[in-house]
């Protein structure tokens, strides 16, 4: 379990050393990240309370934390001591509530306030309202480097997000079956997912198809034939759970009907193209070298246009994070530092294949967390 004391005093000596006197974080993946107060699955809408612009935890230097909730989530976070909790209010003055908190944790005029990139506006508009002067930052200059290097703690964590994902995959192949379309293998893939013990999807569920005769066509909610009975296609998974606060991020490719030989050449150098980038996932190399390691690969083999995007991303507590396997980014790999490997070959009415797993960096190359379903699955 993360030690999560040591990451809210590692956040405050950040803090100290930036002279900032307020930090706030909503619900997010920082908040996530020094409380344990994990993210609720996403709603399509904002479920409003009443000062709900308040919601989330507020640090300072000196003092703990005051975490600020609506009455409902406020118990059942069990993570947060309760002498530190404030029930919003369901009625009365928003301002004079959100005064006292501001009293107690000691914040006066022209106070420097971090705050969470993806923090509300309205947050903002009431804070300025309530601390004359103040100054805003970036709370990401806080958290990015502490959340770069992912410790023990946290490779657990995500190598068991690793095994839920591969285990819904193991249970969504035994199911799925010509004449099934995008709905029915989402739902199954989702269904899947939940039952193995993950929290939500840490992102839509997508697959792509593609075949001799049909084009590149990516579905994350459309109800369209995806495995057609008559003819020969290629199914492109992209997927991934969420355990305790984790995202993971997983690829595999499948067919449906005898592939012919440029699919299981195409196959074959993505899998190829993923090794070179994992054995290139080591401590001292850049980033842009482990995209060129696996680039090359496909290059050399011809398809070099067909490899349309970055080899891989940054991947934690958000399923996106910085820094990107890309050319043009020299940012130098450390040990622990997590990234997707996910090469692809896709060629419209012709063939298509990828493959992604979540590599950790190692001193002499990457180690992937998970390694299954890497030969080539074939349903008749």
């Amino acid at each position: 379990m993360p030690n999560y004391a040591k990451r809210l005093e590692a956040v405050q000596q950040r803090m100290a050393a930036s002279q900032i006197d307020l930090l706030f974080l909503p619900y997010s993946a920082n908040l996530d990240y020094v409380t344990g107060i994990h993210r609720e699955e996403q709603n399509f809408g904002n479920t409003m309370y009443p000062g709900d612009w308040m919601t989330g935890a507020w640090i300072t230097t000196g003092r703990s934390p005051i975490v600020t909730l609506p009455r409902m989530q406020a118990e059942l976070h069990t993570s947060v001591s309760a002498d530190n909790v404030r029930v919003l209010p369901d009625a009365g003055d928003a301002h004079a509530f959100m005064r006292a908190v501001l009293t107690a944790l000691g914040i006066k005029d022209n106070a420097a306030v971090a705050i969470e990139d993806r923090a509300r506006a309205e947050t903002v508009l009431h804070l300025e309202s309530l601390i004359p002067d103040l100054s805003i930052s970036s709370a990401s200059d806080i958290f990015r480097p502490l959340r770069l290097i992912k410790d023990a703690d946290e490779l657990a964590i995500l190598r068991k997000a690793g095994q839920i994902t591969e285990a819904a995959f193991e249970a969504t192949l035994a199911r799925i079956k010509p004449g099934m379309t995008t709905l029915d293998l989402i739902t199954e893939t989702n269904f899947q997912l939940k039952a193995h013990g993950s929290q939500a999807p840490s992102f839509q569920t997508s697959f792509y198809n593609m075949g001799p005769n049909f084009p590149f066509d990516f579905h994350n909610k459309d109800e369209v034939m995806l495995l057609p009975l008559d003819t020969p296609v290629c199914i492109l998974f992209d997927f991934g759970s969420v355990y305790e606060g984790y995202c993971y991020d997983y690829g595999r490719t499948v067919a449906f009907g005898q592939p012919n030989a440029e699919f299981r050449r195409v196959f074959d150098l993505v899998m190829a193209s993923q090794a070179a980038g994992i054995a290139a996932l080591q401590a001292g190399h850049t980033c842009e070298q482990a995209d060129a390691a696996a680039r090359a690969v496909i290059a050399d083999a011809g398809y070099a246009d067909a490899f349309r995007h970055r080899l891989g991303h940054g991947i934690g507590m958000d399923v996106h994070e910085p820094p990107f396997l890309t050319k043009g980014n020299t940012t130098v790999m450390q040990p622990g530092m997590c990234f997707t490997v996910e090469p692809s070959i896709t060629l419209p009415h012709r063939v298509a294949a990828r493959v992604e797993d979540i590599v950790v960096v190692g001193q002499t190359g990457g180690q992937a967390l998970t390694e299954g379903f890497k030969d080539l699955r074939v349903f008749e």
